[in-house]
């Protein structure tokens, strides 16, 4: 049973995804799915190059930004902005909760400049405190 959490009209999450999910991402209207989990992290979890096969054969765009142990990266949050300003139609991303999914998302949209009270609501909305995260958040609106 698929489990997607939107975070905007285009962005949502969702905790690890079955081949069956992608099939139901399509039918949600989904144009990309994006893997927020390294492979092997779960042996018995579908590996990016199943859910990568899965999504082209339904016709969605795959794209794999791992998130380890190591945590986040400018690069990361550089490879999400790339995809999102390149979408076709909504990104549905996952890892093993969401969790990550959604910190990358928050970080990102921080640095485009969106409006950090937002992006935690948002998260809330959806399952996910960003507490933890909120220092980090302001620190890359500040930046801008």
């Amino acid at each position: 049973m698929s489990d997607f959490r939107p975070l905007s009209a285009d962005f949502s999450v969702a905790p690890q995804i079955s081949i069956e999910d992608v099939a139901e991402a399509k039918a949600q209207g989904f144009a990309m799915i994006v893997n927020n989990r390294p492979d092997g992290e779960e042996p018995a979890a579908p590996q990016g190059l199943d859910i990568g096969q899965a999504a082209a054969a339904e016709g969605l765009a795959y794209a794999a930004i791992p998130i380890g142990h190591a945590g986040f990266s400018h690069p990361q949050i550089d490879a999400l902005d790339t995809l999102l300003a390149d979408a076709t139609g909504p990104i549905l991303a996952y890892c093993r909760s969401g969790t990550r999914s959604t910190h990358l998302w928050a970080l990102a949209q921080a640095r485009g400049g969106k409006d950090v009270d937002g992006i935690v609501e948002a998260a809330a909305k959806a399952g996910y405190d960003l507490s933890g995260l909120r220092p980090m958040l302001d620190a890359l609106a500040g930046d801008r």
